[in-house]
């Protein structure tokens, strides 16, 4: 019996810990609980199998992959985004957004689902949050939805699908916690999600357009009185080309002579500063020159979409990183609330409270995931995912396919940080051995998790939606009558064809990667500091050269400390057991896998 256990203790414990986490413990305790008990086992049953590569004194590993957690930069960009989505929800952006855009789109039949469409891409450039998307369309946009005579389940499922584009459209904390456990660069993430996410929004948009041709009473227009701001006219027109015009001038002619990236930055400030400036002067002084619709889509939207390039242009221009373009969106967030009056003690305590919630949150997961990973690696379990995953038929095509299912059914129960910690460092080996691009392999999860979050009956998008949408009937003062109620089964049912859609969509990714991959053929452009800072880095030991004892992420490798994993790098490496140490009289040397042998002993086993 022992014998069995010892031979199959990789899949006893991984199937153990997965039904703990499916009861319900927290996610966390019983992963570091998992890996510890587990631990001790492994070392009592280490003399039956040789596939058990534990000992006592790897337990103090443990430490140093917390450490590394803590010297993660990257990691950073969590609470940084957190803050800046929550300061805007709390400013009361989406409502603005949700109102300007949906009277902008107020004559087209389905101009109310197209805005919410569009604010939900909006918001999830800028929140990259799904629970604060969701809610605060549900609580704006479906009331009016369904005062407007919306079919209920079509407006439910806009709202749900569109809340959930904060997975995958960056700044996604997917895509930065997706990055960091794939070791790649969240910047080449933000890059590759950027042209499928764009695609997923217009499939949204091609969807409600059909409807609009097969079933128009379903997707009405909005009636004149409930247009306050009436059309957009001339004006509108006039000021988008004004700062189009503008763009181009201030690059070719005022901002000629700096670099591409410092350019480009230069020429949009100017090209949005001055529309909105005359807009805010127009308003003030009742000038009269802007009909009240282009006054207000300019001061309403230009706000959202600066803050969204000053986050996602600097890091996509190379300018930022993406820790770096956090702090500044986080930093932009504040001082748009304050221009609107709207940030105050009360507020800001609120935003710190749940970004510090959060990001304890997702410490305390990545903690307990590296003990687990640790436990898991020594008892081959790599191994044992690795020869199951490859064995598939199919080939590349098959793994994708598994994994999407897996992941696809593991997001109706868990987390999205939950899947990230712990079934990403184990699949990605394996897609690397087959030849997968693991920038592609990112987003590819991504978009899984993000269908995942709208499948019934777990979805969390559609609990969020659940918990604002209207259970009695309701009477509408605007329109004098009483509303029927949103049930769950149409929340359920309106969600299907965007489920559809995802899917699609996930099949379009998989046929053409370079929708993901083309993040390789942009051009990589150093000036010449850049050049002289690498230089000298090289040459000041920074890369790990002998004698420097510092490896290229900041982390000590003097001889003999443990190889457990790069700091920079989320993906906890499989850690270097050990092999046989030099004769007693040669001394105790270092074992190569970075363990010293204890107390100067000669006799430890060969665990490879």
């Amino acid at each position: 019996m022992l014998d069995l256990i010892a031979h199959n203790l990789a899949p006893i414990m991984f199937v153990t810990v997965m039904a703990m986490l499916l009861i319900g413990y927290p996610v966390a305790f019983t992963l570091a609980a998992g890996g510890m008990y587990f631990f001790v086992v492994g070392v009592e049953l280490s003399h039956i199998s040789p596939e058990i590569r534990l000992f006592w004194p790897l337990a103090q590993a443990n430490m140093n992959r917390v450490f590394d957690i803590m010297r993660n930069d990257t990691l950073l960009a969590i609470p940084f985004f957190t803050f800046m989505g929550l300061i805007l929800e709390r400013s009361r952006m989406a409502e603005d957004l949700l109102d300007t855009i949906g009277q902008l789109f107020g004559t087209l039949r389905g101009g109310l689902a197209f805005a919410v469409v569009v604010v939900g891409a909006l918001l999830a450039a800028t929140t990259g949050v799904v629970a604060a998307s969701v809610i605060a369309m549900g609580l704006i946009s479906l009331p009016i939805m369904m005062r407007y005579n919306y079919h209920p389940g079509l407006a439910a499922g806009t709202i749900a699908a569109s809340g959930t584009l904060a997975q995958i459209i960056p700044p996604s904390l997917v895509l930065i916690v997706m990055a960091d456990q794939l070791g790649r660069s969240v910047g080449d993430m933000y890059v590759g999600a950027f042209f499928p996410a764009l695609i997923i929004v217009g499939m949204y948009c091609a969807y409600i357009f059909a409807i609009t041709l097969i079933k128009p009473e379903w997707v009405p227009a909005l009636p004149p009185e409930a247009r306050p701001l009436g059309d957009g006219g001339r004006s509108l027109y006039v000021i988008i080309g004004l700062a189009v015009a503008l763009f181009f001038v201030c690059d070719y002619f005022v901002f000629d002579d700096l670099r591409y990236e410092t350019r480009v930055v230069w020429s949009a400030l100017v090209a949005t500063m001055i529309p909105y400036a005359f807009a805010l002067l127009n308003r003030s002084m009742n000038l009269g020159y802007l009909s009240k619709m282009a006054e207000q889509v300019v001061i309403v939207l230009i706000p959202p979409l600066a803050l969204i390039f000053l986050v996602l242009g600097t890091i996509f221009l190379g300018i930022a990183t993406p820790t770096e373009g956090g702090a500044m969106g986080a930093t932009g967030a504040l001082i748009m609330s304050l221009m609107k009056g709207r940030l105050d003690r009360k507020t800001l305590l609120q935003a710190l409270d749940s970004t510090a919630k959060l990001a304890t949150f997702v410490m305390f997961i990545l903690i307990g995931a590296r003990v687990f990973a640790l436990t898991f690696y020594g008892i081959s379990g790599d191994r044992w995912v690795e020869e199951l995953l490859l064995a598939l038929p199919g080939g590349e095509v098959g793994f994708l396919i598994t994994v999407s299912i897996v992941v696809f059914i593991l997001g109706c129960f868990l987390d999205f940080f939950e899947i990230a910690f712990i079934m990403v460092p184990l699949l990605a080996p394996v897609a690397e051995k087959l030849g997968i691009d693991l920038i592609w392999f990112g987003v590819l999860l991504g978009f899984n998790l993000q269908a995942s979050f709208l499948t019934p009956p777990f979805g969390f998008a559609l609990f969020y939606l659940r918990s604002v949408a209207p259970i009695k009937a309701w009477y509408d003062k605007t329109t004098d009558r009483m509303i029927e109620p949103i049930s769950t089964r149409a929340i359920y049912t309106g969600t299907l064809p965007f489920i559809v859609i995802q899917i699609v969509m996930l099949g379009i990714l998989i046929a053409f990667p370079g929708l993901v991959t083309h993040y390789k053929t942009e051009p990589v452009i150093m000036n010449q500091g850049d050049i002289n800072e690498e230089i000298n880095n090289i040459g000041g030991g920074g890369f790990g050269l002998p004698g420097s004892g510092l490896s290229l992420d900041g982390g000590l490798s003097l001889p003999g400390s443990p190889s457990l994993g790069e700091p920079g790098n989320g993906m906890p490496a499989m850690p270097s057991f050990g092999e046989q140490p030099a004769p007693a009289d040669q001394g105790a040397a270092p074992a190569p896998g970075g363990l010293p042998a204890p107390g100067g002993a000669t006799g430890l086993p060969n665990f490879d």
